[in-house]
């Protein structure tokens, strides 16, 4: 069965079809949670709670081939609530997060330090654009801002991000 005829039998109501949907797309999820939190028991937190705001709304997806930035858009509102609400420092995990791997962990720690002096709109769209691998136009939907504006922050961020590292190399 198609993705598109799972996602349309998840928003009429089949169960069956929400859970392989997610299932498919759950380590995605975490993917994207982790590079939020950098915790693993966060992390997990923010993809049950996906999961369950998900499974409230499903219903009310409209466009079926919307699923994967509707799904993402939860995440990260979900990821960026637990941040606001636990207000306090992130610390690293010593096993961090595989999409991304410098050559040692001082270049990591680096990295995570450099994207934590951005603001939370900037450091958002370039972990969904490097981090995810996310195209410019799903990002732009997923945050519900204008493509012209995605691509001004990656830009700006990009070039905030040299200069923070010292004009190294940085995520190509």
């Amino acid at each position: 069965m198609s993705d598109l005829e799972l996602e349309k039998r998840a928003i009429a109501g089949d169960d069956e079809s929400f859970s392989i949907l997610i299932e498919q797309r759950k380590e995605r999820i975490y993917r994207m949670a982790y590079t939020y939190v950098r915790n693993k028991e966060d992390a997990l937190e923010i993809v049950q709670e996906t999961v369950y705001k998900a499974y409230l709304s499903v219903e009310k997806l409209q466009q079926p081939q919307y699923f994967n930035t509707w799904l993402m858009k939860i995440a990260v509102n979900a990821a960026l609530d637990h941040i606001r609400k636990s207000k306090r420092v992130v610390y690293m995990d010593k096993d961090i997060e595989r999409s991304y791997t410098p050559d040692n962990r001082e270049e990591k720690l680096d990295l995570y330090e450099a994207l934590d002096s951005l603001d939370e709109k900037t450091r958002s769209v370039l972990m969904l654009r490097y981090f995810e691998d996310m195209p410019l136009k799903d990002i732009a939907e997923t945050l519900e801002t204008p493509l012209s504006t995605i691509k001004s922050l990656v830009y700006r961020g990009l070039e905030k991000l040299k200069i923070n590292l010292g004009e190294g190399e940085l995520l190509e």
